[in-house]
């Protein structure tokens, strides 16, 4: 069968290609064409349109591209017109996503599947209305969206395991092996413990996160390594503008799970960052600057509607990790939330949080389990 993806940044190219090397799986005849990237691209198919000319978040860039992303738009449905898929497979990024839905379902070229359903239940909750009327089937990868979606606006849901859960248990088999070749490759000591960094993968979180991160961590230099996970597109020299003299090391790309397997405590900003680091179970503080903090803490409690940023805190529907976010950003609470999770209580409390975590996702193979359904649900 023709399978027609379509994942607008890196994270969804990662869980896009896994779930067509699932689909190519179940399905030995399936052909793929695509907007999406490298790693879809490695799996096989047609890559339509790169997701980097895709990616852009924010009402100004947004604004100031938007002939461009028109432009995509109206080249993706003419080609999903001319294909003619059996099926067309939505991965998050729901601005321009639902925008596509609404056009196959309207046009009735073929059913529509959602991998990855879009985060309504943070903001704009009212897209609601659009996904019952486009999408066909729905798959989530956080088992609280079941509840959101089914008890309160009674549209059915797959929950299909968590990929993040899946992709650290498969690194952590092996790790060991590989693990004395990495401390040494970065010249990082095996027995001094590590304070681990993870401040964003965009150009502008770095700015905001970085420096007050560097600051807080600093005060523990004598005892700890501090290491900063570098993150893909991003050179050495944007980060050395901030590192300064800190004697900290900052890691080329595509080592953050070998870093996180050596850490003792880590401060992380929100997103996928901050599940990946509780699966590691490694202590953490999530740090998030915003422009106008007082303003933007007195906002998030009027517009956003969940009590949480950090899916870690939204899996376990509790405060398993400290959320320094706005105005509650602070170089002192980064300080002081870093010394109670080195040892202690505190610890002791994250780490048994971390359990109850991973208790929720479960065991179940999204990939592999959101291809099942794909492929009994087209080929009826």
């Amino acid at each position: 069968m023709k399978y027609y993806l379509i994942a607008g940044e890196a994270s969804g190219d990662l869980h896009a290609s896994h779930l067509m090397q699932s689909l190519s799986n179940e399905d030995a005849q399936a052909e793929f064409r695509f907007f999406g990237g490298d790693m879809m691209a490695a799996v096989g198919g047609t890559l339509v349109k790169h997701y980097r000319e895709l990616a852009y978040m924010g009402f100004v860039p947004v604004l100031l591209h938007l002939p461009t992303i028109l432009r995509n738009m109206k080249m993706c449905k003419q080609d999903i017109r001319e294909w003619k898929p059996d099926v067309v497979i939505l991965v998050d990024y729901p601005g321009f996503n639902l925008s596509i839905a609404k056009f196959v379902k309207a046009e009735g070229i073929c059913p529509v599947h959602y991998y990855i359903s879009p985060k309504i239940w943070a903001w704009k909750e009212y897209r609601i209305k659009n996904i019952k009327r486009d999408v066909d089937e729905l798959f989530s990868i956080l088992p609280f969206e079941v509840d959101f979606f089914e008890g309160k606006h009674h549209f059915p849901i797959h929950y299909v395991g968590n990929p993040t859960a899946s992709e650290v248990k498969a690194f952590l088999e092996n790790a060991a092996t590989g693990n004395d070749d990495f401390l040494n490759r970065n010249k990082l000591s095996a027995t001094k413990p590590m304070i681990a960094i993870l401040c964003g993968s965009r150009r502008q979180e770095i700015k905001d996160n970085l420096p007050a991160m560097l600051q807080a961590a600093a005060l523990y230099l004598d005892n700890y390594q501090i290491v900063v996970a570098g993150a893909p597109g991003i050179d050495h020299d944007y980060y050395a503008q901030f590192i300064k003299d800190y004697p900290v090391k900052v890691l080329t790309q595509g080592q953050t799970y070998q870093l996180l397997y050596n850490a003792h405590a880590a401060l992380v900003t929100s997103g996928t960052a901050t599940l990946e680091t509780a699966l590691f179970r490694v202590p953490q503080v999530v740090c998030y600057e915003t422009p106008l903090p007082r303003l933007i803490g007195y906002l998030r409690k009027k517009v956003l509607k969940v009590k949480y940023i950090s899916l870690v805190n939204l899996v376990a529907n509790d405060e398993v990790v400290k959320e320094l976010v706005a105005d509650r950003f602070t170089v002192g609470n980064i300080r002081r939330e870093l010394s109670a999770v080195l040892d202690g209580p505190a610890r002791k409390r994250m780490l048994e949080g971390y359990d109850r975590v991973a208790s929720l996702l479960g065991n179940l193979q999204a990939p592999d389990e959101a291809a099942r359904l794909i492929y009994k649900s087209v080929s009826v």
